[in-house]
């Protein structure tokens, strides 16, 4: 009884959904399908208008109309000067974020002889120890 009442409807499903693909094959051959050639032609028309969409982008948003006046070399030397001047940022971090500004006055010296006294104070932290007090 069980095997009835899961059978029956099922069958009833199938065979409606039967009738909808057979109607649709029925009405296609209606129309006669483009022909491999003539979808080729379409696309390469399609793509040479610019509908075609590449990515994410919108089909617009990768068209450039304007024309540069300026020629090769005079871009490069204005890039090289700009860069020299830190006008252009590198990476993520601002022009002047890694320009140390601070001279130093100490000669090399003066520098070690400071660095070996504050060793020998034990002011330097080692390893993961801290600093005496």
């Amino acid at each position: 009884m069980k095997a009835i009442s899961i059978l029956l409807p099922a069958t009833i499903l199938a065979l409606a959904s039967a009738q909808t693909v057979l109607a649709q094959d029925a009405s296609s051959t209606a129309s006669q399908p483009k022909t491999r050639a003539e979808v080729k032609t379409e696309a390469k028309d399609a793509e040479k208008a610019g509908t075609i969409p590449r990515g994410d982008a919108s089909t617009n948003m990768n068209k450039d109309t304007s024309k540069s006046t300026a020629n090769r070399a005079d871009v490069k030397a204005d890039t090289k000067a700009a860069a020299k001047s830190g006008a252009i940022p590198r990476g993520d971090a601002s022009a002047n974020m890694n320009k140390d500004t601070t001279k130093s006055t100490a000669n090399r010296a003066d520098v070690k002889a400071e660095t070996k006294a504050a060793a020998k104070a034990g002011e330097i932290p080692r390893g993961e120890a801290q600093p005496k007090q």
